[in-house]
């Protein structure tokens, strides 16, 4: 694989005029003028809105579809599952440049004045390069700030986080406005989630992947988030972290009465419901005995633009019960 400095050639075709060096609040004017914001302990430049940004996980394509800013992608990579139905349309304008990470070459020949992950790990050797490589090639990027590589750096997982990083796409994008409007509508959606309340007295496992040791919804994440709002208890709440590894012995101890299957084309509702039932001491658990599962996209369990709509899901679900 050739490095970004060996078709640094690339660039210079490209005549790019933005500058970085990398996620939070803005400093600058809106709409057409230059663009200044923190990221991750990094400071991102650029002389003005992106209009040929690269995303290269879900939920960072997805925070740029929900602002309406499909126009302004020449590239996009690396679904963890379905591109919601909301955003389709706008997904099948950009171009997919690789199913998962794209190697250096085809992103540079894209020519892309910002590249936009959710993870930190999309900058290093087994992603598309460094950021501070990228920097001195004149494109500036962007981390959620969840995915932060320094955890110092990331904020307490919170829905005015959520919102922050969709402020902060507007800012990249030059679409203030329309990303908060998504964050109103966030808010609102979330009164409206704690005013029916479907959760009260429902215990919940938030089961991600993993068999041999479940990997499960913690006390500091997405799943955290979308239970409290429905006013449901997670079972592994005492947990920290966004996800850790858990035991079935304690799920069979605290026999939730729901549990929420993500689906991700790296692991299956499908698959984890085939195994609860397949295993001798998992069959005794309320909620395989009832049959109450509900699957929730992983894309829904991540903070991002789709959280509130997994807990939208959450709640619809337990009120129907």
């Amino acid at each position: 694989m050739r490095t970004l400095s060996s078709i640094a050639a690339v660039v210079a075709a490209a005549a790019l005029t933005v500058s970085l060096t990398a996620c939070g609040t803005d400093d600058s004017p809106q709409g057409t003028g230059a663009v200044t914001l923190q990221n991750c302990g990094r400071t991102v430049s650029l002389a003005a809105p992106a209009t040929r940004g690269i995303t290269v996980n879900q939920g960072a394509t997805e925070s740029a579809l929900a602002i309406g800013a499909e126009k302004d992608l020449v590239g996009t990579a690396y679904l963890d599952d379905q591109i919601a139905p909301q955003f389709k349309e706008a997904y099948d304008s950009v171009p997919v440049l690789a199913p998962k990470y794209p190697d250096l070459e085809t992103v540079l020949a894209a020519k892309p004045d910002l590249v936009a992950a959710s993870y930190s790990s999309a900058f290093t050797d087994g992603g598309i390069g460094s950021r501070d490589e990228f920097a001195g090639l004149g494109i500036a990027t962007y981390v959620s700030p969840f995915g932060c590589e320094n955890k110092d750096d990331r904020p307490a997982p919170s829905w005015d986080a959520i919102a922050g990083e969709a402020s902060d796409y507007g800012v990249l994008f030059g679409r203030t406005d329309e990303a908060d409007r998504e964050n109103q509508r966030m808010r609102e959606t979330l009164a409206e989630l704690k005013t029916a309340d479907a959760g009260r007295g429902t215990s919940v496992l938030w089961w991600d992947a993993g068999t041999d040791t479940p990997s499960v919804g913690a006390g500091d994440g997405g799943p955290q988030l979308i239970i409290d709002a429905v006013g449901a208890t997670n079972i592994f709440a005492g947990l920290s972290g966004n996800w850790t590894d858990a035991s079935w012995e304690q799920v069979v101890k605290a026999d939730p009465d729901v549990i929420v299957l993500i689906d991700a084309l790296f692991s299956t509702a499908e698959d984890k419901k085939a195994y609860l039932e397949s295993d001798p001491a998992l069959q005794s658990l309320t909620a395989v005995k009832n049959e109450s599962y509900l699957v929730v996209p992983f894309s829904e369990s991540t903070p991002g633009p789709r959280t509130i709509d997994g807990a939208v899901k959450l709640s619809q679900y337990l009120g129907a019960r």
